[in-house]
């Protein structure tokens, strides 16, 4: 059976996976026009938790509450694997109009704010009543104004296991591999966290990272200081470009 497109849905969400989203109308002549252009994908797109809510204290990439923080403010979501790469797509973000008549097999799991971005002013109830609703998408650079790269301490690091979720990384926004101290290897533990076992590990540290979709590389040096502690947040002084 062929769908038929269905243009009463306007808007255009930028989002960030755990996933986030800048909105513009967009009009039936420019979606027609979209589909004609590359790097535009089919999709499927549906909403969970509250109508105007996060969706997730932090789901399956660890972000925690920082997915209430400015400038996510609950514009997340999960995705299905072919995205989500066992963790490895955690960070990056994307553009999702609607209106589009998809059968792919990737899936986007919006936050309930971030779902009803992609409906015009006064009818993002209408929208998420209608539940799982054909999207297109595609790959965007991550922006996160005046700020730069993070390193949160996970809880329960010792000098002897040292975890690390890297937060507010622009441009790709993944991490391919990541390196501290004189570039010894970090292993990826679970969504966008990674730790090392050593020891005794003692700072302050530098920490090198490369991202996974184009692997640019950073390296912020003395970032993590001598008297780190668990559950601490070190903001480095740079960030890619997006």
């Amino acid at each position: 059976m062929q769908c038929q497109p269905e243009y009463s849905v306007s808007q255009v969400l930028t989002f960030f996976l755990l996933l986030a989203f800048k909105c513009s109308v967009v009009a039936p002549t420019q979606l027609n026009h979209q589909l004609s252009e590359p790097h535009w994908l089919p999709a499927t797109a549906t909403w969970y938790g509250s109508p105007e809510g996060d969706g997730s204290d932090g789901g399956a990439c660890g972000y925690g509450s920082l997915v209430d923080v400015k400038p996510l403010r609950a514009r997340v979501g999960a995705v299905s694997p072919v995205l989500f790469k066992n963790g490895g797509g955690c960070g990056a973000c994307y553009k999702c109009p609607g209106g589009y008549c998809s059968n792919g097999r990737t899936h986007f799991d919006l936050s309930g704010a971030a779902f009803g971005r992609m409906a015009i002013a006064g009818e993002s109830g209408e929208l998420r009543n209608r539940g799982e609703l054909p999207v297109i998408y595609r790959r965007a650079p991550c922006k996160y104004p005046g700020k730069n790269i993070a390193f949160h301490v996970n809880e329960g690091s010792t000098d002897y296991w040292l975890s690390l979720l890297v937060e507010f990384e622009d441009g790709d926004g993944d991490v391919g591999s990541m390196h501290i101290r004189e570039w010894l290897q970090m292993n990826h533990v679970w969504g966008a966290n990674w730790s090392i076992i050593g020891g005794p590990l003692k700072g302050p540290f530098s920490v090198k990272l490369a991202t996974l979709s184009t692997g640019r590389t950073l390296s912020a040096r003395a970032v993590i200081p001598s008297n780190w502690s668990p559950k601490a947040t070190y903001t480095s002084r740079l960030n890619f470009s997006p």
